[in-house]
């Protein structure tokens, strides 16, 4: 897979003798890690069939395992008890009193598909050493379950089917084309197929099961991105967006029958995802509004249905029951974690399920986010997510971070982040740009950074630092830089190739050798690495030379200022190695460099000990190196 809200007491001002004067600081209380990380997070939501439960998924352990919500009272109870590997929700089995759920090893992202039964016990139904497999859907009579498996060829994903109770896998289709797999009908009939040819295009095909043949959806003549979005509940049409023609990605219908297609939804923004409940009473749209999720509803007949807004909060997705009666609603804001409600369609009552904020923690302490712009060196208007400490102001200035996402291609988007208003709370500005190259925001600005990387987009990042820098309640002598993945190389080459533009980089696992990471992407890559190669170069031709010269590795002679750098030793993304070479070279040249590693997490942080561990260790190198006077003026 945009952006914030001010705080408007931080903008009051007192009146004496015909002059403002500014507000004193707001008095808030500071929250300690353990305190943020004591809120719950929830995920999943999906329907029981006689529509009194919800399967979810919530770290309120310390790391996700399976849970049951009774939708009578809220009451949640443990499915399993993990201390080891976090569990993800995939639904209740048809039919029997089973769960599905998926589960990798240590964030190696070999997920599996595992059953588990009544009594607690498990079985891992793909079991293949390097396996990775992915649910798709049920099967029309419920008799069976679709889903995506390396196990033939790690570099290609296969279709099968396995019938419940037997857990037999049976190949549907053998994807010898490498072929990126999407959705299936639920009849077995069609299978949505794409080629990528470069990260912002692709061709997007439906494959005849039956008759074995392969029709071109994408049209010639109209590049563009094609995306999937399923098949409608009566299985006679496909729906799938596209940006072909237009700036932004809008929904088009188009019928199985006779081929013939129209434009079902379009609006200003790109159009996310579309799906329809299980008898096609309603229809499910999302909108990438500005960096926020927008959610439309339509009836059969293409009418609007109304449901409710909820005060101070955001419904970012939904779940409608399998007998149309329910919706389950995800709400959350910059402010608070998502919460599940639910919503009855015939009595138009609405119940919330779930406070996943930890209750220690006053939501008036947390900085809501605001959507602001800023122009960069070249006039280009960048949008991005700031956060404002609360007890800012031009009497009591405060020292700040550019926040960049990962990606290529990457959204910074509104919504909670524990990390964010733990640095918020503790007197950190944040600004989470969205550099040219980031998705959200039309094709032209999306494609801006190809072939591209560490130039202009980091040159939006500077400009977030001067955007930053002219707001009176910000030290402009104590701004920071940090990201996550691209992000974090992002980071690494703002310190190397701007050395002097950020007093400190936060590295989170990320790339500071192209050409290692674009040689070394995991096998099930490959019908995505020509694509990726499109937009970041060949390591393996002329290109190699560009992307040398790009890697802050090579280079780290330059870096000076202070970094810390965070490492899953199972990414199967950015490997370990990266970050061991950079840290090396950083203390072999006498810079200041912090290193924290994790044995048992991947690309991404899942377990609340290692984010407490990780977080805690960026704040108090913050305050040692950026917030502190004497190390700023070494």
């Amino acid at each position: 897979m945009k952006l914030p809200i001010l705080c408007s007491t931080l903008l009051l001002v007192a009146v004496s003798c015909g002059e403002k004067k500014p507000a004193a600081p707001k008095t808030i209380q500071q929250y300690s890690i353990e305190q943020f990380y004591k809120t719950k997070r929830i995920g999943s939501g999906m329907w029981s069939a006689d529509e009194q439960r919800l399967l979810v998924h919530s770290d309120v352990s310390g790391i996700f395992n399976l849970h049951e919500i009774t939708v009578a009272d809220g009451s949640m109870k443990p499915l399993t008890q993990s201390a080891t590997e976090s569990f993800f929700a995939v639904d209740y089995v048809p039919g029997t009193a089973d769960v599905l759920y998926t589960a990798d090893k240590g964030g190696d992202e070999n997920d599996h598909l595992y059953l588990l039964k009544p009594d607690g016990s498990s079985q891992d139904l793909t079991p293949g050493a390097k396996e990775k497999a992915s649910f798709l859907t049920w099967s029309l009579d419920k008799k069976a379950f679709y889903y995506t498996s390396n196990v033939r060829d790690p570099r290609y994903f296969d279709v099968y089917r396995m019938v419940i109770g037997e857990w037999k896998p049976v190949l549907v289709y053998q994807n010898d084309g490498g072929y990126n797999v999407g959705s299936i009908a639920r009849d077995g009939s069609f299978l949505e197929l794409a080629v990528s040819i470069t990260t912002s295009e692709n061709q997007l095909f439906l494959y005849d099961l039956q008759k074995k043949t392969l029709t071109e959806i994408s049209e010639a003549g109209k590049p563009g991105e094609y995306s999937g979005t399923g098949f409608s509940a009566d299985l006679k049409s496909f729906f799938f967006t596209t940006n072909a023609d237009k700036e932004f990605a809008y929904l088009v219908r188009y019928d199985l029958a006779s081929g013939a297609r129209e434009t079902a939804f379009e609006t200003n923004w790109d159009v996310m995802y579309s799906y329809q409940s299980e008898n096609g009473k309603y229809q499910v749209i999302g909108i990438n509004a500005d960096g926020k999720n927008k959610l439309l509803i339509r009836d059969a007949a293409g009418k609007e249905v109304a449901f409710p807004s909820i005060p101070d909060g955001d419904i970012v997705a939904v779940n409608i029951s399998p007998g149309e009666k329910w919706m389950r609603l995800t709400v959350g804001t910059s402010k608070s974690p998502n919460d599940l409600y639910v919503y009855n369609f015939e009595t138009k009552a609405l119940q919330r399920l779930t406070n996943s904020l930890n209750p220690e923690i006053d939501p008036e302490d947390l900085a809501a986010a605001e959507v602001v712009r800023y122009k960069s060196f070249d006039g280009l208007e960048i949008p991005a997510i700031y956060y404002k400490p609360l007890t800012a102001t031009a009497g009591q200035k405060t020292p700040a971070l550019v926040w960049v996402h990962g990606g290529p291609g990457g959204q910074s988007r509104v919504g909670y982040f524990a990390f964010i208003q733990y640095l918020v709370n503790h007197g950190y500005a944040v600004l989470a740009v969205n550099n040219r190259g980031s998705s959200g925001y039309g094709k032209t600005f999306y494609k801006m950074d190809d072939r591209n990387h560490g130039d202009k987009d980091l040159q939006d990042c500077i400009y977030g630092k001067k955007y930053l820098q002219s707001l009176d309640y910000i030290d402009g002598e104590r701004i920071g830089i940090i990201g996550g993945s691209y992000g974090g190389y992002m980071t690494m080459a703002a310190m190397t190739f701007q050395p002097d533009a950020f007093k400190v980089g936060v590295d989170i696992f990320g790339v500071t050798n192209w050409l290692r990471t674009l040689k070394s992407v995991p096998p099930y890559w490959e019908s995505f690495r020509k694509a990726l190669y499109a937009e970041l170069g060949d390591p393996t031709t002329a290109d190699s030379v560009r992307l040398h010269n790009i890697s802050p590795l090579f280079h780290a002679s330059r870096i000076k200022n202070p970094v810390i750098v965070l490492q899953g030793a199972n990414d199967p993304r950015v490997l370990q190695a990266e970050s061991d070479e950079i840290v090396a070279a950083m203390k072999q040249n006498g810079v200041p460099v912090e290193y924290i590693v994790f044995p048992d997490e991947g690309h991404g942080f899942v377990k609340k000990e290692n984010e407490m561990k990780g977080y805690g260790g960026v704040l108090t190198f913050l305050d040692k190196y950026l917030k502190n006077s004497e190390a700023v003026k070494q």
